[in-house]
């Protein structure tokens, strides 16, 4: 019988997300391997297009216009993202070295990081230089200028640009096009540009060069040429001195550093061959010379056999040709050389849409030459965005299933539970004996079960299972640990130890060891924080990764939280905001942004340990976590076993970003129409359906927050208490109104 099973059997990590990457998790989610683990580790979910930069400082184009979202780039091309800072290699034991995760294996390695300018040879650059690369904190520290000129666009400023190349240029002329839209007097601001070399633009023609300098000159630019910079001083906050190799001295509010290229300094301990300069040299087939399982490509790539400069025109070429040689060697097939073009044509924007031409002797200036490098870039750009849920199965790809029900789209995480309507009618169906010493059990249904063992501890038992929903087993890891520890936290214990149930997918030795390591590397970075021990499990393998633990606690008899226990008055407080649902079912289909799951998996990697202990501090009468049936549905189990209605005002209730706007799409995750059955206990004096929270009351959360229902003289304080320990969503979401049989939520705006 034949089997649709795919076994991992080649491990392919790329460190970086520059633009020869993005082409490559393209053109791979177009074209995968079948059993290649393929995983991008990257220090920042968004990557900046080169070409687009200096328009977007100018406010030609906004953030994702001239950025290319890399988790949705990594789900198309079904790669594992991890957001992680690479720190060394272990070229040994094949490894990669980051800051946060465990050693991560590999069997073939792709780098492609870009490049920083050069500051070590200026003293007090690395303290006082804002580097135009990384781009994203040189666009941080961009905003926080424009923001305090457009706030008080009076006094003179003065910002000062070190290099004059091409991106000094265009910085220097799209800052000031920028800036004179702020400030009114425009002898309020002075734009500099400092250059070591007697020409600017050193590696093009004569023409472009005495062309842009004239046009600098028009807009007001200082120019100083054959003025290396020595140092960098600061008297005062945004006062800082340039002094200069000749003696000049130039005083400025904002220095920017456009030097020339360096590698990161890791690069070259690792023991990968490099040039001089710390770049990793790479052959025609963009391979280290040094290690063939180890590629190279864009700026902190030399080729050995070509002088070329760092120009993001070539990253841009390399992309198939990395792709390809990727390919062939976990193929086993013959690599193809690559010969970077000996001219290349470089648009140089001016600050005002127009633009310069560049090329070779040749130079030519023209509005209708910006128009044409916006539409090079943006037809760039548009091969990163609107990616399709089939995109990343296509016709060739060796594996290709589809549900019988092409409208049904089977959600992860909390969403894929049971439906507590299904929970309900089946247990009612069975006769369960429970021994006396089960104080809380199947009888009477809580976070966890509670067994007596002493007159001085219970002990509490509880299980819980997720399919992952994450493509970063660490993460993954972590995640599912603080949700299965959340029904103790809920209940005020301490937790003791834990057992976990695994499911790893198919795969050769080598890979199914990493998963596994990384999954459980972080569950112990949770369960060491509270002194849980790992006591045991169970592992099976199937199609995909899966985890669960089943948690043992003790406590006090005295300082039990349980879900019965509201009473009128009692303010309720929600200290998770909800969204996860709707967001993780948006991934799946290529509508969520990237920095909405970066904040999602935020509120998820939260613990409610610390949340739990202020609840008991300020009296809680009752509590749960919120998780796969969604706020209302745990909130009505709180109100039945209280016997209470509560009023809920929608307008408090925390949202994470995103989650309105991929609801109005009609997404929802596959548990929500379940959870939506619970709206017959909801009233109101209007008609709110309209009102954007009031789907999310039914969305399934995933390591959800606590809602607790606290005394009313207590409420203010627990709230403040709860911001001060990091749960900064944290709301008083409603109150208890009163005691009935007829229980009742009312919702108000």
């Amino acid at each position: 019988m034949k089997s649709n099973l795919t076994q991992l059997t080649d491990n392919l990590v790329l460190i970086g997300g520059g633009h020869s990457h993005a082409i490559v998790l393209k053109l791979w989610g177009m074209n995968p391997i079948s059993g290649v683990r393929l995983t991008l580790i990257t220090d920042k979910t968004y990557t900046p297009y080169s070409g687009m930069l200096p328009g977007q400082v100018a406010g030609f184009y906004d953030f994702e216009e001239s950025h290319i979202d890399l988790r949705g780039l990594a789900h198309f091309a079904r790669a594992n993202f991890y957001l992680d800072t690479v720190i060394d290699l272990d070229l040994k034991n094949k490894q990669v070295i980051c800051e946060e995760h465990p050693p991560i294996a590999f069997d073939y390695l792709s780098v492609d990081i870009g490049s920083i300018p050069e500051k070590s040879s200026i003293l007090g650059a690395s303290d006082y230089a804002i580097p135009a690369k990384p781009v994203s904190q040189f666009l941080t520290a961009w905003d926080k200028i424009k923001t305090t000129i457009k706030n008080h666009p009076k006094p003179p400023y003065t910002l000062s640009i070190i290099g004059g190349g091409a991106g000094g240029i265009e910085l220097a002329l799209n800052m000031k096009n920028c800036l004179n839209d702020m400030i009114k007097n425009i002898d309020n601001l002075t734009i500099n540009l400092i250059h070591k070399g007697n020409r600017l633009l050193a590696g093009h023609n004569r023409w472009v060069s005495q062309r842009l300098k004239s046009i600098l000159l028009e807009n007001n630019t200082n120019l100083y040429l054959n003025e290396p910079v020595m140092q960098i001083s600061s008297y005062s906050p945004h006062y800082y001195t340039i002094t200069c190799n000749s003696g000049l001295n130039i005083e400025s509010n904002w220095i920017f550093l456009v030097t020339q290229a360096s590698a990161q300094q890791w690069i070259k301990k690792t023991g990968i061959s490099t040039d001089q300069k710390g770049f990793i040299l790479v052959n025609n087939y963009l391979q280290s010379v040094s290690h063939s399982y180890i590629f190279a490509a864009g700026d902190i790539a030399t080729m050995q056999n070509y002088s070329r400069p760092k120009a993001g025109v070539f990253a841009v070429r390399q992309g198939d040709p990395l792709f390809n040689n990727l390919q062939s060697i976990i193929l086993g097939k013959k690599l193809k050389a690559y010969r970077p073009q000996t001219f290349y044509l470089s648009l140089i924007g001016t600050g005002k849409k127009t633009a310069i031409a560049s090329w070779g002797s040749l130079g030519l200036e023209a509005s209708w030459l910006w128009t044409w490098k916006d539409y090079i870039d943006r037809k760039f750009m548009n091969r990163f965005k609107g990616f399709s849920k089939m995109g990343s199965e296509p016709e060739n790809s060796q594996k290709k299933q589809q549900s019988q029900d092409k409208n049904f789209m089977p959600c992860s995480g909390c969403a894929s539970k049971v439906a507590s309507s299904v929970l309900k009618h089946t247990l009612q169906r069975l006769k369960i004996n429970q021994t006396p010493d089960i104080i809380i059990g199947l009888n009477t249904p809580d976070d966890a079960a509670i067994i007596d063992i002493s007159e001085q501890e219970l002990l509490l038992e509880t299980i819980d299972y997720l399919p992952s929903f994450v493509s970063d087993p660490f993460i993954f890891g972590q995640i599912t640990s603080n949700h299965c520890l959340s029904d103790l936290w809920a209940m005020g214990a301490n937790g003791h130890s834990v057992s976990a149930l695994i499911t790893l997918p198919y795969g050769v030795d080598s890979i199914v060891e990493e998963i596994l390591y990384q999954l459980l590397q972080g569950c112990l970075k949770v369960l060491n924080q509270y002194e849980i021990s790992l006591i045991g499990g169970h592992t099976l393998q199937g199609k995909k990764l899966g985890f669960g633990l089943s948690c043992n606690g003790f406590i006090a008899p005295n300082r039990i939280l349980q879900k019965s226990g509201m009473q009128p008055n009692d303010k309720i407080i929600l200290t998770k905001s909800l969204g996860i649902g709707t967001l993780l079912a948006a991934e799946m289909i290529y509508k969520a942004k990237g920095h909405w799951i970066d904040n999602a998996i935020k509120s998820m990697l939260l613990s409610n340990k610390k949340a739990s202990e202020i609840f008991l501090q300020s009296e809680a009468s009752a509590c749960t976590d919120v998780t796969g049936f969604g706020l209302i549905g745990h909130l009505l189990e709180m109100m039945q076993a209280s016997q209470v209605s509560v009023e809920l005002n929608l307008d408090k209730i925390p949202i994470l970003p995103g989650a309105i706007e991929t609801n109005q799409q009609g997404i929802t995750s596959s548990l929500y129409p379940k959870n939506l059955e619970n709206k017959i206990y909801l009233t109101s004096d209007k008609d709110i359906k309209n009102n954007p929270h009031y789907p999310l009351l039914f969305d399934p959360q995933t390591s959800g927050g606590l809602l607790a229902s606290i005394p009313e003289e207590n409420a203010d304080h627990c709230l403040q208490e709860l911001i001060q320990a990091g749960y900064t969503s944290s709301r008083i979401i409603g109150k208890v109104v009163h005691q009935s049989n007829n229980i009742t939520c009312q919702l108000t705006e």
